[in-house]
Order: C-alpha cells, then structure tokens, then sequence
C-alpha cells in the first residue's frame, strides 16, 4: 500500500509541476509585449483590391493558410474603409482617401468579413495591422461638414490638399486638441470590434508626435499593439512606434542595383542607423511595397538580376523584412493604383525563396530584430573588393554568415584565417557543410549570388 501511495505522490508532483511549468510559459506568453513579442517576426503587405479576382475580404481569407506555410508572421492589411467620390482619383479612387474611418468598403465585404479575417489570422498564430491614415481624409468625410474646425481650411475657407498632387484629399489640422480625441476614438472602435493587433500609420511624420504619443498611450490602455510609423525619423519611436521604414535604405538598395552604390556603402548606412536610432528600435527593409510597385516600377524594373540578393540582404541584415502581395508569385508588372487590376498567381515562383529566407529568420536569434538579434559585423574587408559584401551576425551559440556580390561580375572571396577551422551549414541545404582552413582557396561568386552560412543553429520555435 505505502509502495502504491509512494507512487502516486510521484506522479501527481510531476503532473502538478507540469501543470504549473505549462501556466508559468502561458503567463510569459501573457506577459511579454510588443516589441519584444515580434522579436523574430516579418512582415507582409495585403492589398485586398488587387489579390483576387473578387478583390474581397473573403476572397483573400482562404490565402491565409498558403502565407502561413509560407512563414509570414504579421499581416499588414492596407485600408478597407470607404474611398471618397469627391475628387475622386478614377474610377476606383486611392485606398488612402477614406470617408468612413469606422466602416468597410462595400467593393471589399463588410464588417464580419474583416472580423472572420482577423479571427482566422488569429487561428494560425499571426498579428493583423491595420493601415490608418491619420493626416487627411476624403473630401466628402463627415468630418468636413460636422466639424470643419478639424481641417485646414485655405483663405475662403475651403478644404484643401495636404499635397499638391493628393487632389482627392483635404489635409486635417492637429492643433485642434478635439481632432485628437476624434482620431482617437475611431482607433479604438477597431481595436474593440475586431480585435486587430496595432496600426501601420500612413505618411506618420506627417501628424505631429504630440497626437502620437497621446493616441498610442490611448490604445496601450485597450490592448498591447503593435505600431508601424511610414515614415524614417527616429522621433517616431520617442512617440512609441515599434517600427520605421527604412526608406533610404530601400533607394540605396536600387542604387546598388544600378552600379551607383556598393557594399561599402551598405555598411555606411548600418553605422549611420545605428548612431540615429536606439537598439530596440526595429526598422523594415523591403525591396517593393504599393507605392513601389505602382509608381516605380517592379523590383524586376528597378533591380533586375539583383532582386534576390538585394531581398537576401534585407531579410538578414537588423531589421524586419517586408514582402508586398504579389512578389512570392514573380509580380511583373506596376499594379494600378487608382482601378482593378489583379495579381497573377498562377506561378508561385519565389514562394520557396521567400520560405527559406522567413524560416532561416525566425531560426536563427542572430537575425531576429532591433536588440534581440545579433550586431552586423562586417568581415574580411581589407581582403576582398567593395562589390563582395560579407558579414556576421552572432548571438549567443548562433552564428549567420553572409557573402553577397553585390556587382554583375565575378568576385573572389577570401576568409580571414582567424575564421580557419571553423565548420558552417549551408542555410540552403543544412547538410552540406563549408569547412574554412588556414590555406582556404578563394571563394569565386558569380553576378549577384550569395551565399548563407550557419553554426550551432538553434530552432526556437
């Protein structure tokens, strides 16, 4: 009897401490906050318009499972609200000329079609941002009869354009503090009704941080969100954005691609980003989004045989790499901004390159991001041409390896002897393996090829 309680006792202490292991994960889980719960995230840009035939809610729903499997972590869904008719852009108009803040464009679904779509992103354990444009609305908003003080009003007293060229909307004017509740308000209905994770604010820089602040103090108090500011000033993140967009970063990458910049201007700017914005601030890097495409051309256009090493770069130097709706399936063409125009997914092309790069992210703590991944770290400079870009990134156990020829022709490259000895994994093809010795031959690499390499990987999911 003693043997058979003695026994039990066991088993019910194991079982209460795996009980109470299991609630301590849980209330971590509870207890970490934004930035720190996307620490090893990435992130993808939704144009609900163009993804589908349809261009519904809905009928982008059942691509959520593809993009999961793909690895994508944070959906970044641009506006689905009402578009002006008042100076409308023709004949669709800009999605960033909204009417309603608090309703769902008829053309997209409704209401319960944007809920079904968070509550299924939810399922498969991935974040929804909202795309919020707070500097100006449509001219036939609400606003511009109910409450006219909200604007700035030209000479006569008349709406008018932030922006010479943006004819379709009227600029809002942030000195009057009852704007700020307005805006407010209508963040948080969307917070409240859908259960959305945080916003990525249109032109950020655009509204000044004094409503920043107030309003994501305001939406902390609701839910942990997480924020994305379109703007590259690290005042955005005094205001309490998690993430900027690496602008400058983007057209140095298409100079690249244009033979007017090299890797040396890479590390150029990684030094210069570090010294302006704070460790845990997370910066995106991306080779295309909406306004790339639609009026710079495709990353086809603007970066030719370069796109995949340029996208190798964004998804592994200290940021948050960003992929627009189309690019896994070979996007080659500039997507209409203002009427439909449907993305081709009929060849999912470079669904399995942006797959390794999201899982060989979310793999490896050395590339997760701001503060939590490991510190760029160029290598073997003196010994190799400013084309031939190579770098480490290391934490802890984990180390990533990079070499890119950021040129159209042939570069060697040469490992620093202190490097001899070491063995690495192709990230590619985990079971092929480099071996580095103190009389390594040159490493040869054609146009714009890359190489990855790994040690002690660790799969922390």
């Amino acid at each position: 009897m003693r043997k058979h309680f003695f026994w039990a006792l066991i088993a019910l202490t194991a079982f209460n401490f795996s009980c109470e292991s299991i609630q301590d994960e849980m209330q971590q889980d509870i207890l970490l906050k934004y930035p720190e719960k996307a620490k090893d995230m990435n992130i993808y840009e939704v144009n609900i318009r163009q993804y589908t035939p349809e261009g519904t809610i809905n009928a982008f729903i059942p691509h959520i499972d593809r993009l999961k499997n793909m690895g994508v972590d944070i959906l970044w869904i641009m506006p689905v609200q009402p578009i002006g008719e008042k100076n409308r852009k023709e004949p669709l108009g800009s999605y960033y000329s909204i009417k309603d803040y608090t309703s769902i464009n008829p053309n997209f679904g409704s209401i319960d079609d944007f809920n079904e779509l968070v509550k299924k992103a939810h399922e498969k354990e991935m974040i929804v941002l909202l795309d919020w444009v707070a500097n100006h609305t449509a001219y036939d908003h609400h606003w511009a009869e109910e409450h006219p003080e909200y604007y700035n009003l030209d000479s006569a007293g008349n709406l008018q354009s932030p922006v010479e060229d943006w004819t379709d909307v009227a600029d809002l004017n942030y000195k009057n503090d009852d704007l700020h509740q307005a805006m407010i308000s209508e963040m948080k209905w969307w917070i409240s009704e859908t259960d959305i994770d945080g916003f990525r604010c249109d032109v950020a820089g655009m509204v000044p941080n004094e409503f920043w602040k107030k309003a994501i103090d305001s939406l902390e108090a609701e839910k942990d969100v997480f924020m994305l500011a379109e703007w590259d000033e690290p005042k955005m993140h005094d205001a309490g954005f998690d993430m900027t967009y690496g602008w400058e970063f983007h057209h140095l990458l298409n100079d690249i691609a244009k033979g007017n910049a090299n890797g040396d201007s890479v590390v150029a700017y990684l030094e210069k980003d570090t010294k302006r914005y704070d460790s845990t601030a997370f910066r995106m890097y991306f080779t295309s989004n909406h306004d790339e495409n639609s009026w710079n051309g495709t990353v086809f256009e603007r970066m030719g045989d370069a796109y995949k090493a340029l996208a190798v770069l964004t998804a592994t130097v200290p940021g948050m790499p960003l992929i627009y709706s189309g690019q896994e399936a070979g996007l080659n063409k500039r997507l209409s901004f203002f009427d439909k125009d449907t993305i081709d997914w009929s060849n999912l092309s470079y669904e399995d390159f942006y797959s390794q790069l999201l899982t060989l992210k979310k793999n490896n703590p050395a590339l997760w991001n701001g503060a939590f991944g490991g510190d760029f770290q160029e290598i073997n400079k003196e010994q190799n041409s400013s084309e031939l870009l190579a770098f480490q990134r290391k934490k802890d156990e984990n180390e990533v390896l990079i070499i890119l020829n950021l040129s159209d022709s042939t570069q060697s490259f040469v490992i620093d002897k202190k490097y001899a000895g070491n063995t690495y994994q192709k990230a590619n093809n985990p079971q092929l393996t480099v071996n580095f010795s103190e009389n390594q031959e040159p490493l040869l690499f054609d146009p714009w090829s890359y190489m990855i390499l790994t040690k002690n990987s660790l799969n922390t999911k």
